[in-house]
């Protein structure tokens, strides 16, 4: 596992998702990292982090980072999370609490999510059927860069604001590599193929969220809103919902300003 870390004082772990890496966090680190010791990892298959052929369940990224906090040291943080990193940030809260001190959701499904397939939300999610093609995903992902970089864009409502062209080539040129582009498939894959069906059978009905929770998501994301966390509420002991207004799926990097003014009182527990 790749960590960059910034800071000193309590732990603070920021969990990138998909189809990022640490790198995405650019714009928050500097304001946490003047109260606390920020810690950033790749998750497996991105960024400088090793990409395995198999091992791309959400319930392997959350082992990993419990595995990550073993390594380093750490008895309890508080964790935020963006998209699949968040996804599992939940998995990691739910298997071990005494781990996490908060928990801050970005834009991602929560474990009681209910999915509804209608034309809309299949419209919405055809890009990951297009990854998951046997063959024709992996070279789309790693041999069009224009692919991953359309994708990234349209999921911002203000994509000119979240990356010029210098940041967005960081972010995604990583998929020229092979295993990085056969980890996003991987990635895809697990979650159509077997973890969808698995939370929408209800493997997490009797999961209970003990963590102090909030959830943040961007007034314009493509698929998450206020609806999303509905389902969570009754499985949490304590959950907090915000827009970012004129956001989309990446409000850290599209109006990092809002989400900090989120991010540190509920952090510090004020």
């Amino acid at each position: 596992m790749h960590v960059a870390e910034a800071g000193a004082g309590d732990p603070l772990v920021l969990l990138h998702g998909w189809p990022q890496h640490w790198y995405a966090w650019r714009k928050l680190i500097p304001a946490l990292a003047e109260s606390y010791r920020v810690i950033c990892p790749d998750l497996r298959g991105f960024g400088w982090t090793e990409a395995p052929p198999t091992g791309y369940e959400k319930d392997q990224f959350a082992s990993d980072l419990l595995a990550t906090l073993d390594v380093l040291e750490l008895d309890r943080v508080r964790l935020v999370g963006h998209d699949w990193g968040a996804f599992a940030g939940w998995l990691a809260a739910l298997r071990e609490p005494q781990r996490f001190e908060r928990y801050v959701c970005m834009d991602i499904i929560t474990p009681w999510f209910k999915p509804k397939i209608t034309p809309v939300t299949l419209g919405r999610a055809s890009y990951q059927f297009v990854i998951m093609t046997p063959l024709l995903g992996r070279l789309l992902v790693q041999r069009v860069p224009a692919f991953v970089r359309t994708i990234y864009k349209r999921g911002a409502a203000r994509p000119d604001a979240a990356w010029t062209d210098e940041e967005l080539a960081v972010l995604v040129d990583q998929f020229g590599e092979r295993e990085r582009a056969a980890a996003t498939v991987s990635l895809y894959r697990a979650f159509q193929l077997r973890e969808l069906r698995a939370i929408a059978k209800g493997r997490y009905a009797e999961s209970r969220m003990s963590v102090p929770t909030l959830a943040l998501y961007g007034e314009h994301d493509p698929v998450i809103n206020a609806e999303t966390f509905a389902s969570a509420a009754e499985h949490c002991d304590s959950l907090h919902v915000e827009e970012i207004p004129g956001t989309g799926h990446f409000p850290g990097e599209e109006d990092p300003e809002t989400v900090l003014g989120h991010l540190e009182p509920f952090l510090s527990g004020r």
